[in-house]
């Protein structure tokens, strides 16, 4: 009886040491390697350069716009203005119109030259490297 508790003392041992071994096998790769962490990219809204440009409107007595001119062309909206109010009727009236142009530039355009430029930087620093080792 003495030896089977002698063999089960030992494989339970085994069994141990097993354990033991898997664990500093673990602590040691977890010290030799840490783990790095992921950088997030931040999601950039698309930039909105806003602009303004003026034009001439021809209105009617209810500011329904009739007909609309550039800048330059101030004469032709008075004409126009002229044409569309006879006498006994409503004038029509030239007025400035100021619209927004909105133009979108977006982030990933400026995401994609910024990696280009940091690549180009790396190639560089290899090529000097391997310039100083010859």
């Amino acid at each position: 009886m003495a030896k089977k508790k002698a063999t089960a003392k030992k494989a339970t041992t085994k069994k141990a040491t097993k354990k033991a071994a898997a664990k500093k096998k673990v602590a040691d790769d977890a010290e030799a390697a840490p783990k790095k962490k992921k950088k997030r990219k931040s999601r950039k809204k698309a930039e909105e350069v806003i602009r303004r440009k003026v034009y001439w409107g021809v209105f009617n007595h209810s500011m329904k716009l009739v007909a609309k001119y550039e800048f330059n062309q101030r004469k032709a909206a008075d004409k126009r203005a002229s044409e569309l109010s006879p006498e006994g009727k409503p004038p029509h009236f030239v007025q400035k119109i100021k619209e927004d142009i909105v133009e979108v530039i977006e982030p990933a355009a400026e995401e994609e030259a910024e990696t280009t430029t940091k690549k180009k930087a790396a190639k560089k620093a290899t090529a000097k490297k391997k310039a100083k080792k010859k």
